[in-house]
């Protein structure tokens, strides 16, 4: 999605349930698209898929892009579901989740705070782009408009994205 809400292309992807695939199939998105005019990459959080960890390091490394994950609720990590629902790669899953650093807290102009991590792109720039592109209530309107694209996908698999 342009700046000015202008829709130029869809594509969708599938990571694995619980998997680590998810920064793949980010990338594989992003050359589907064939486009050198993506100027961001932003994502609805870090951890999707049931515990499938984006590695913002590498996916921002891969596609030279700036990479932004938003989330919207404080959190005390996941550390102990890690270790309870993967005990055979938990210690990997943990040094993802380190490596993509502290989330920072945001007061969008919505008056919605939110919380991000991103990866080449300056806070200053990254707060300024999110008032632009953040309509109403605490969602930017290209994540606004994905989510509902993936659930309108969905619906024909019988599933919901969250």
């Amino acid at each position: 999605m342009r700046r000015d809400f202008f829709i130029d292309g869809v594509v969708i992807g599938k990571a694995t349930v619980g998997g680590l695939d998810s920064t793949d199939i980010i990338v594989d998105m992003y050359k589907k698209l064939s486009r050198e005019d993506i100027g961001l990459i932003l994502l609805n959080g870090c951890i999707i898929s049931w515990f499938n960890i984006i590695e913002l390091d590498r996916l921002h490394d891969t596609i030279k892009r700036p990479i932004v994950c938003i989330t919207y609720e404080d959190s005390p990590g996941i550390s102990k579901y890690l270790q309870e629902y993967f005990p055979e790669d938990f210690k990997e899953r943990e040094a993802i989740y380190a490596r993509n650093g502290e989330r920072k807290k945001f007061m969008l102009k919505t008056g919605f705070e939110i919380f991000y991590q991103s990866r080449g792109i300056s806070d200053k720039k990254l707060k300024y782009l999110l008032n632009k592109i953040t309509v109403n209530g605490a969602i930017p309107e290209p994540l606004r408009v994905a989510k509902l694209i993936a659930n309108a996908f969905l619906k024909t698999q019988n599933k919901k994205v969250i």
